[in-house]
């Protein structure tokens, strides 16, 4: 249903993959909702993804580049405001990868190149885009940036493996930068923390399937869709959130706050 509620917004789609992924939802909804976007991603996973049909779908421009390299986001941001007409009032940063949960490196056993390297592509990946986006003051007052964690930047998940470090460095540019964003030039910035959600990326942590199904078992509403946290993420880049800033949100059914539940608890009780 649409409401029009980022008519006339304009912003950046980061890490739109395939259907599966949170930023190819948010994309159809921002659509849906008016807004209008340019997506983008590393031209690797481009020719890995299907982002040139969710671009004719939305009639956005797709604009390559690696999320790393000061160079390409400096063309990004000039080439968006372009395409678009002027400053931005939404940024979505969905990126995380880890070379040692792909080569089944243990968190005991990392190579720390492979460490590196995913340490910049999930989480400093995210200052670069601040920064660029903050020197050339391509941001709307009161627009809105967001970026999707997970909760293992919290609590011990040990397979997720050095995507725990990468996420919990990740908050906390969220917040520190978010400082400067909001003082400076009245934007927000958040996190989304967000249930286990079979994307392709987090297909590829050892034991997925299991711990998506105790994560279900274990929220008081059950684990947040990809499509339900596109959704979330639309009242972030909306009016309706204007002085939500600085903040790691929690959209997972209530995991988050849990001890334990009866389903999980009946599983150890002998009858």
């Amino acid at each position: 249903m649409s409401y029009n509620l980022l008519k006339g917004k304009r912003g950046i789609i980061f890490g739109a993959l395939d259907e599966n992924s949170i930023a190819w939802k948010t994309a159809e909804k921002v659509h849906e909702q008016g807004g209008k976007f340019v997506l983008t991603n590393a031209p690797v996973a481009m020719r890995m993804g299907a982002i040139k049909e969710l671009a004719e779908k939305t009639g956005a421009e797709i604009i390559p580049a690696d999320a790393t390299n000061i160079e390409d986001l400096e063309n990004l941001i000039e080439k968006a405001t372009e395409i678009l007409g002027g400053k931005l009032d939404f940024v979505l940063h969905s990126i995380g990868m880890s070379v040692n949960v792909r080569k089944g490196k243990r968190y005991t056993d990392q190579n720390y190149d492979w460490t590196a390297k995913g340490w910049d592509v999930s989480a400093v990946s995210f200052h670069k885009t601040m920064q660029t986006l903050y020197k050339k003051d391509a941001m709307n007052e009161w627009g809105s940036i967001v970026a999707l964690t997970y909760m293992a930047a919290q609590r011990v998940f040990p397979d997720y493996n050095d995507m725990a470090d990468n996420k919990a460095y990740l908050e906390s540019i969220a917040r520190s930068f978010g400082y400067f964003f909001g003082t400076e030039k009245k934007v927000r910035v958040n996190t989304i923390s967000q249930s286990p959600t079979p994307t392709t990326a987090g297909q590829g942590v050892k034991g997925f399937d299991g711990f998506i199904k105790y994560a279900d078992e274990m929220s008081a509403l059950g684990n947040a869709t990809a499509d339900e946290c596109a959704d979330y993420t639309l009242t972030l880049f909306s009016d309706l959130t204007k002085k939500v800033t600085l903040q790691n949100l929690f959209h997972d059914g209530g995991f988050s706050n849990m001890g334990v539940s009866q389903k999980v608890m009946s599983r150890f009780i002998e009858e």
